[in-house]
């Protein structure tokens, strides 16, 4: 495990997980809100870094630099994708909530190769010219939404039935929108989609 400042413009902190053997594949892995306690220490995203450990995949989670309305975040989320494609061959993206729309939104724009997205509990709209539904549509690489089926926090909806429509598996879980007891089970959907994709 290593700390890591991403390159940019903001304050972007990461700690990088990579397995013994070496890898030659990493995720990027965004946190939920920061202004409602989101960082790379987040419970979901440390099952899932583990699971990828596991599958030999290095894990780079970070945290957003100070809040700029989702516009600054996101382009932390695409420096941590240009850090991250300087020194491996292969890069997914994952995010949780407003991580996972971040998720999309910057593997759509990124100017690398994305080689798969997984987002949980996504929202379609983080604010004007955020729109996680148009980026999704603009995604070429595979993607792959978890969400939970008793989620009353955000508005799933949409972008589920998009990404279905688009022919991207949506993975239901019997829970709300933070999957209490379910980050066994989640972290396990998110590692074998990148196993199988990167």
């Amino acid at each position: 495990m290593s700390d890591v400042l991403v390159p940019g413009a903001r304050d972007v902190r990461a700690t990088l997980e990579e397995p013994a053997e070496g890898t030659d594949a990493v995720v990027v892995a965004c946190p939920p809100h920061p202004q409602h306690g989101g960082n790379r220490r987040d419970r979901r995203l440390r099952a899932v870094s583990e699971t990828l450990l596991e599958r030999s995949i290095a894990c780079l989670r970070i945290d957003y630099g100070g809040w700029d309305e989702g516009y600054g975040e996101r382009e932390d989320v695409r420096n941590a994708i240009r850090w991250a494609a300087d020194r491996y061959e292969r890069v997914g993206v994952f995010g949780y909530s407003f991580g996972g729309s971040q998720a999309i939104l910057a593997s759509a724009t990124v100017d690398r190769e994305i080689g798969a997205v997984a987002a949980l509990a996504p929202v379609p709209r983080l604010g004007p010219d955020l729109e996680a539904i148009t980026a999704l549509e603009a995604l070429t690489c595979s993607v792959s939404i978890v969400y939970g089926e008793r989620d009353g926090t955000v508005e799933w909806e949409p972008i589920v039935e998009r990404a279905r429509e688009l022919g991207h598996p949506a993975e239901g879980v019997p829970a709300d929108h933070f999957f209490v007891g379910q980050a066994g089970k989640i972290a396990r959907f998110v590692g074998d989609f990148f196993r199988r994709e990167l």
